[in-house]
């Protein structure tokens, strides 16, 4: 039986200028090891949950839970302790510094975990550019570097910090199709290693990578799909199995 490492229960989320809710009583488990996508069509409320999961975002009611810890009954500075530590975040947008170096910039990430020497974080930053096919741009400054760079340092940054739940929104949303590849094989190979992953995306070819699919329309979760693990040989059928489920969905 999978572990579920964070689960919500019953959570909602309000605006005032809203009618209905954003998020409307969504109960869900993202299991230890999983490579979970969330998908649905525009104003779903896909960035809002992934938001509200992260605890990046106030419920109106229901909980978090994240190794079974209620994220909702953290003070801001625990709070805030638990997502430097556990969580690893990679946006559409990569929030780079834009006066640090790639290098800088992962390694001031690598700062927030106590107890490090200055030379481990040095060394875990260098390792992580390099696995992250950054090496040869390390010293630039995001300006100076490409998208798809900017965003596979983004991934080394999110993961300096050994993560237990990466959370990743749209990361191929800006970037053409080979740089979208390139960010999409480094995520599946942080995966295959274990690391837990929870993605929105719009893409279906990036949906694709993960080994379970949420689909989420009017502020609930309608339906999911299961996957097995992704194999690029059958990319393809993978793709036109996904693509048929979407359509039943009205997508």
């Amino acid at each position: 039986m999978k572990e579920a490492l964070l689960s919500a229960k019953e959570i909602v989320k309000t605006y005032p200028d809203r009618q209905e809710p954003i998020l409307n009583r969504i109960s869900i488990e993202i299991y230890q090891g999983d490579f979970t996508i969330i998908m649905g069509p525009s104003g779903a409320g896909k960035s809002t949950l992934l938001y509200a999961l992260s605890g990046m975002d106030t419920l109106s009611s229901g909980k978090v839970l994240y190794r079974d810890q209620e994220l909702g009954t953290l003070s801001e500075k625990r709070m805030a302790s638990l997502r430097a530590r556990e969580f690893g975040f990679v946006f559409q947008q990569t929030y780079l510094v834009s006066n640090l170096t790639l290098f800088e910039n992962v390694a001031v990430a690598g700062y927030l975990e106590k107890g490090k020497t200055d030379k481990e974080v040095r060394e875990q930053a260098e390792s992580l550019l390099a696995r992250m096919h950054v090496e040869s741009a390390k010293d630039c400054l995001p300006a100076q570097a490409s998208g798809g760079e900017s965003q596979r340092a983004a991934i080394a940054r999110a993961m300096v910090n050994r993560p237990g739940l990466l959370f990743v929104d749209e990361p191929t949303g800006a970037l053409n199709r080979r740089n979208s590849e390139e960010v999409m094989e480094l995520l599946t190979s942080l995966n295959r290693e274990g690391q837990s992953i929870l993605m929105v995306t719009h893409d279906v070819k990036a949906a694709i990578r993960g080994d379970r699919i949420l689909y989420l329309e009017d502020g609930k979760i309608l339906d999911e799909m299961p996957l097995p693990p992704f194999d690029a040989q059958i990319a393809k059928e993978r793709e036109e199995t996904v693509n048929t489920w979407l359509r039943s969905l009205s997508w």
